[in-house]
């Protein structure tokens, strides 16, 4: 089970660099392949619960996800969201930060534990590299777009 990390820092405030990367369903639009489909009602909160479908076909697996921490930037103080996957194929958790940065920016801090049901431990460094790659686009992504 792949743990990885990696960090961003990004020319937006902290409330926008949040709202980017929380707004669940705007994951779609940077992970190729995926819809994106919140299945509880609200704003996002502890107990929010989405699933990507992510492939083609037969292919296609879904990662079920729940917020179960969700503590948005305040008072210029940084905020915090972690997301636990409850998924038949996909398990483990993910952590999304976003912390005051140089200049008035914000960083973002994603950390996530990857597990794929029947999946070898021996692929362990390929999912990791690849998890880290598509995971780091999608970021470049969100942020880069409002």
């Amino acid at each position: 089970m792949p743990i990885f990390s990696f960090a961003r820092t990004a020319p937006l405030p902290l409330d926008e660099a949040w709202r980017r990367l929380t707004e669940w369903p705007r994951h779609a639009d940077a992970v190729p392949l995926t819809r994106i489909r919140v299945l509880t009602d609200g704003p996002t909160d502890v107990g929010t619960r989405f699933v990507a479908r992510s492939g083609v076909g037969p292919l296609a697996f879904d990662d079920v996800m729940e917020v179960t921490l969700w503590r948005p930037p305040a008072d210029g103080e940084g905020g915090l969201c972690r997301l636990e996957k409850r998924g038949r194929a996909v398990r483990g958790w993910a952590e999304i930060e976003v912390s005051p940065g140089p200049g008035g920016r914000s960083r973002v801090v994603w950390r996530e534990e990857l597990r794929v049901r029947l999946l070898p431990r021996a692929f362990d460094g390929v999912l990791e590299r690849t998890a880290r790659a598509v995971f780091g686009r999608a970021v470049n992504r969100l942020l880069r777009r409002a």
